[in-house]
């Protein structure tokens, strides 16, 4: 029973900053890549960062490099992405990921609304 859990979406003016934060439960969250993707309307599911499962290594789309940071806290099965100077084309509602053998899991999204 594989549960993502996003949460930290809102309405946020351009250059202000976020925190999303996707609870996990269900597995052996400490052992998996984690990833982070954005959807926005009539536009493509884009892959946005992905952390490793110790969180040592990080890497992120190109245009969110340099504004958003992931970061992982294994001891409470909990992924975040700060995201910081956002603009609106930063609107989407974003999803976490994670990547099993058998399928892909998905959250039910958390909406990001970057607007003055």
């Amino acid at each position: 029973q594989v549960q993502l859990v996003e949460s930290g979406g809102g309405l946020v003016q351009p250059g202000g900053s976020l925190r999303l934060s996707c609870a996990a439960s269900g597995f052996i969250f400490s052992i998996y890549v984690m990833n982070w993707y954005r959807q926005a309307p009539g536009k493509e599911r884009e892959w946005v960062a992905d952390i490793s499962s110790t969180g040592i290594s990080t890497s992120y789309a190109d245009s969110v490099k340099g504004r958003f940071t992931l970061s992982r806290d294994n001891a409470k099965n909990t992924v975040y992405l700060q995201m910081n100077s956002l603009r609106p084309e930063d609107t989407a509602v974003y999803y976490c990921n994670v990547r099993m053998k058998i399928r892909n899991y998905w959250g039910q999204g958390t909406q990001v609304t970057v607007s003055s």
